[in-house]
């Protein structure tokens, strides 16, 4: 009989993130004002994001061992209560001259609760789900991320600017104690590993299992990985530098048309991973080929809108949906690389493959926006330079990585 998509515990799992992405959306977007009030740098609160973004890095792998070693469930409960209470907290010492000071420590506190919690939300779902399930699982996932990231921000803009800091960060909190709730009623019925000697052996022992099991038994699985970092590398230095960028500085449009392009990107992204619950059971891993070039064939457009005399909304209608082309081929190959990487990952090592994964995308992000920040300044009077390489490279490696994964 044919597994349910929407089964209990997976229900709760949904419920939960809708909650806790829904809390995360409106606290970061909160501080981000607060601290733009503050100091008036963007700058300042980009930095303490870049700051804080290293213990999710450097910890990541240790969440994955935990994540294999203990209750899942008990994980993500504890981590969610301890967020709640952590942002309850800063919000009560957050006065005075020391508002920067509480904001830094809630942010790096926030990355190292994430570092542990991530790996675990994500080996949930094989434990939940099984088959094509896991994939369609992953698509449902990612909609809720970004039905959030759509409408968080707006509805947290309107909270912040009628109630100020606090309050947002008091409902914030509450939506982690309510996640945490959902997420105590989840029975994912595995037993963990148990440990054998000590912490110091156990954490050598984990690292270097997982780690001969991606490099040696399942190199498709690494391979997998590396693409997933080196598409986040280039999407995300395109769109998240490239696009405020050519927006505002080349082609000289106000802020309303930033926004316009985000929503539309956050809607191509929900389209996406409704493009992935449909092609599942139909695009096979080899495919994603295929899906890797076409978010290389979207860049170029971009790039080749340049070429001609067109007026700037005109240009900007052309980039917008060539990135929105783009941002759809990127959700589907997100979800099916995460969901081949989890389907070929036994039970006991999925949480420290799945630590890996968010770590190396984690790192290829900044190092991508670094790398685009530097060539669009360069070149900021032929972005077509840019843009077309970029999308020629993206096609070769989808051409390259052209193999079909077991």
């Amino acid at each position: 009989m044919e597994q349910k998509l929407f089964t209990k515990n997976f229900m709760l799992l949904v419920l939960g993130q809708i909650s806790s992405l829904f809390g995360n959306y409106i606290l970061r977007l909160a501080l981000s004002m607060y601290v733009l009030e503050e100091t008036g740098s963007a700058a300042v609160f980009a930095g303490i994001l870049s700051v804080a973004a290293v213990p999710a890095i450097v910890l990541s792998p240790f969440g994955g061992i935990l994540a294999d070693r203990a209750d899942k469930r008990n994980i993500m409960v504890a981590l969610d209560m301890l967020t709640g209470i952590t942002v309850f907290f800063a919000a009560v010492f957050l006065y005075g001259g020391r508002g920067l000071g509480v904001i830094s420590i809630l942010l790096v506190l926030l990355s190292v609760f994430g570092a542990f919690e991530t790996p675990t939300v994500q080996a949930c779902i094989p434990s939940m789900l099984s088959g094509d399930n896991i994939v369609k699982g992953n698509a449902v996932v990612n909609q809720v991320a970004s039905l959030s990231y759509l409408t968080a921000p707006m509805l947290g803009g309107v909270l912040y600017a009628a109630v100020g800091l606090k309050p947002v960060m008091y409902a914030s909190a509450g939506c982690f104690f309510i996640t945490a709730l959902f997420e105590c009623f989840i029975e994912l019925g595995v037993q963990p590993k148990r440990c054998r000697g000590n912490i110091v052996s156990v954490v050598k022992y984990d690292f270097l299992t997982s780690i001969r099991f991606i490099t040696k038994e399942r190199a498709d699985i690494l391979k997998m990985l590396l693409l997933a970092a080196l598409s986040r590398f280039f999407v995300m230095g395109v769109t998240l530098v490239g696009l405020p960028f050519i927006v505002r500085s080349i082609l000289g449009l106000d802020a309303k048309y930033y926004g316009a392009a985000e929503s539309m990107l956050a809607v191509a992204t929900i389209l996406g991973s409704i493009a992935a619950g449909f092609l599942t059971g139909r695009l096979k891993s080899g495919g994603l080929s295929v899906v890797l070039s076409a978010i290389g064939i979207c860049i170029i457009p971009a790039g080749a809108a340049f070429l001609f005399p067109l007026r700037a909304v005109v240009t900007y209608a052309v980039i917008v949906a060539a990135f929105c082309g783009m941002q759809i081929a990127i959700s589907i190959f997100s979800i099916f690389a995460v969901s081949m990487i989890q389907q070929n990952t036994p039970e006991h090592l999925i949480g420290k493959v799945m630590a890996y994964t968010s770590a190396i995308t984690m790192c290829a992000q900044p190092v991508g926006q670094m790398a685009y920040g530097f060539l669009f300044d360069c070149f900021r009077q032929d972005v077509y330079l840019v843009l077309i390489p970029t999308g020629a490279v993206v096609c070769l490696l989808g051409l390259l990585s052209a193999e079909r994964y077991d």
